[in-house]
């Protein structure tokens, strides 16, 4: 199997289409729908690289990126935020808790694999 793969974002469509073409590009991919979740998911699993989206329920994607970051073993593992959001601010915000990368939605699944490509080589 390729690299592990952690997709966390509140949209199941979004999910399933970008799992759908991770898997596609030989990926692993594990799901979670908030902050909450993907921490758990993360805990005692060590990734290749992690997908977050910002606006979630329950827990956003900068206070998850923050807490992994805290400590753990993925706490150097590249983190993606793919999101709608593309504020100066925000993005700024996103780079201050460890975001490694920022896509922002729409994006095409080129981009996203070569972004990704880029970050694991």
């Amino acid at each position: 199997m390729g690299n592990s793969i952690l997709i966390v974002d509140d949209s199941i469509s979004m999910r399933q289409s970008v799992r759908f073409v991770l898997e596609q590009e030989g990926f692993s991919v594990t799901e979670a729908g908030d902050g909450i979740e993907g921490l758990a998911k993360q805990d005692g699993t060590k990734f290749d690289l992690m997908l977050t989206d910002v606006n979630m329920p329950n827990m956003d994607g900068l206070s998850m990126i923050r807490s992994i970051r805290s400590g753990g073993m993925n706490k150097f593992t590249p983190i993606l935020v793919l999101t709608t959001e593309s504020q100066g601010a925000v993005v700024e915000e996103g780079k201050k808790c460890g975001a490694t990368g920022w896509i922002v939605k729409p994006f095409t699944p080129e981009k996203l694999v070569s972004t990704m490509r880029k970050v694991l080589a």
